[in-house]
C-alpha cells in the first residue's frame, strides 16, 4: 500500500510557510508588512520563513523604494505554485482516502 503522506512537501509543515504560500497563491505580490499583519508574527520569524522559501525557489523577492521608504515584496514562483498545488493535491488525497 502506498504511503499516503509521501507526496507532502516538508517545506509546508510550518504553519507560517503554509500561510505565506496560501496568501501568494491568490495575490501577485505581497509586501512584508502585509504578511506580518495577516499572519500575526514577528519580523524575525517571518523573515526566516521567507528566506527558507526563497532558498527553495518557491518565492521571488522584489526590493524597491516607495518615496524614501524601502519596500520588500514577494511573489510565488512557477516552481512554488507547482509545488504548493502538489502539496494540496496530496492533502486532498489523504482526506478523500477511505
Amino acid at each position: 500500500m502506498k504511503n499516503p503522506i509521501e507526496n507532502l512537501d516538508r517545506i509546508y509543515e510550518s504553519r507560517v510557510r503554509l500561510g505565506i504560500m496560501s496568501v501568494l497563491m491568490v495575490n501577485d505580490w505581497v509586501d512584508f508588512n502585509t504578511f506580518k499583519e495577516l499572519l500575526d508574527i514577528t519580523d524575525g520569524n517571518l523573515a526566516s520563513h521567507l528566506k527558507a522559501l526563497e532558498k527553495r525557489n518557491m518565492i521571488s523577492v522584489r526590493k524597491q523604494f516607495i518615496g524614501r521608504k524601502p519596500r520588500t515584496s514577494y511573489k510565488a514562483t512557477k516552481t512554488g505554485k507547482e509545488s504548493f498545488n502538489r502539496h494540496l493535491d496530496a492533502l486532498e488525497g489523504i482526506i478523500r482516502r477511505k
